[in-house]
């Protein structure tokens, strides 16, 4: 008689079990870990979009450059499941680092002190769709720690920076730094407002670094965003994956 050891592709425990089977008759396991985000499971899977460990691989090539296509063709499977797996991660998404927040004061969130002394604001242009259809992305970093305070993405209107604003409350900024856009100079964030290219070369740094890891930001290319809801989840993802450091 034959064995066949059984573990989880995701966690690696052989604390399985037999789950029924599928309607073509290949027998499901569930793994009975509480803490595995994997609940049931196949050994043998005949579509490649619904292996262990694929939708990782989906958002890192987001991450790195790759466009909706060129995911689909490097690991064979459909345009439809690289845009379902990157629209699956828009409720995972936050706009304000509340890691960085939490460390500033661990008590307490909440507190209306000066906890970031001085913070860098920018906005960054891109389009979805046409030029004429502009979309920019407004940031806030820590100056010293060079940390992403929080982020917004819209027109580049007044009404949007209000919402940036509103994000960056709770981190008590003495000192914002931004450029001479007029948004800035007639709705003031902190008790000090510093006008100049001098301050915000790190912001600047971090457009940089955007444009060359995300294709759809690139300011000559014809990979850019059909829908403002993708552009914003890939530009939401990457934020939040290497900025706020989130899992």
């Amino acid at each position: 008689m034959a064995t066949i050891k059984v573990t989880c592709p995701i966690c690696g425990t052989e604390d399985v079990v037999r789950h029924g089977t599928l309607p073509k008759g290949e027998q499901r396991f569930r793994c009975r870990n509480t803490d595995c985000t994997k609940n049931t499971f196949i050994l043998n899977y005949t579509s490649l979009g619904r292996q262990p460990g694929i939708a990782d691989k989906i958002t890192n090539m987001a991450m790195n450059a790759s466009g909706i296509r060129d995911t689909a063709r490097v690991l064979g499977i459909s345009p439809a499941t690289v845009i379902g797996t990157l629209k699956g991660q828009e409720g995972r998404l936050s706009q304000v680092n509340t890691a960085f927040l939490r460390s500033l004061c661990p008590k307490q969130v909440q507190v209306k002190i000066t906890r970031v002394e001085v913070a860098e604001g920018d906005e960054m242009w891109s389009f979805v769709g046409s030029k004429s259809r502009q979309h920019w992305l407004w940031h806030a970093i820590d100056h010293h720690s060079g940390k992403v305070l929080a982020y917004v993405l819209g027109r580049r209107k007044d009404k949007v920076f209000k919402r940036l604003k509103t994000l960056l409350k709770p981190f008590g900024i003495r000192r914002f730094c931004t450029d001479d856009w007029g948004a800035y100079a007639r709705d003031p964030l902190g008790k000090e407002h510093v006008v100049g290219k001098d301050m915000t070369w790190k912001i600047e740094r971090k457009h940089l670094t955007l444009r060359t890891r995300i294709k759809r930001l690139a300011r000559r290319t014809i990979c850019f965003s059909k829908s403002i809801l993708m552009h914003n989840i890939v530009v939401g993802l990457y934020i939040n994956l290497f900025e706020f450091g989130a899992p």
